[in-house]
């Protein structure tokens, strides 16, 4: 089985910043791709950053310049640094990652898309 974790979330004032992480944990072979999404109340849920296992990172047009992605892969973490915060970030916080595990009885792998339970962020006086 495997696990998302997140954590740092919390309550900030506009122009703060604060870090989240997201620990993939269990039967893992190999990390690729890994994400942070948001929700907001009422909102669909949308995409606020995304990395790969090699760096490559891509933003949603409103987090560039204030967010910034990045990963450890030899702790199967990944990291969303918020700065310059807004009201509007307000949201549920998502990790989300593509996790190979090991190979099945056939000697199949397969990768599959996991998400976190998410992390509420809250940017308010």
């Amino acid at each position: 089985q495997v696990q998302l974790v997140e954590s740092g979330g919390g309550l900030v004032q506009p122009g703060g910043s604060l870090r989240l992480s997201c620990v993939a944990s269990g039967s893992i072979f190999n990390v690729y791709a890994m994400g942070w999404y948001r929700q907001a109340p009422g909102k669909q849920r949308e995409l606020v950053a995304t990395i790969t296992s090699a760096g490559t990172t891509n933003y949603a047009d409103s987090m560039k310049g204030r967010f910034t992605i990045s990963r450890d892969n030899a702790k199967n973490t990944v990291y969303l640094q918020m700065n310059s915060l807004k009201p509007e970030d307000t949201a549920v916080y998502y990790c989300n990652a593509d996790i190979s595990g090991p190979v099945d009885r056939w000697g199949a792998r397969y990768e599959y898309n996991y998400w976190g339970q998410g992390t509420q962020v809250t940017v308010s006086s």
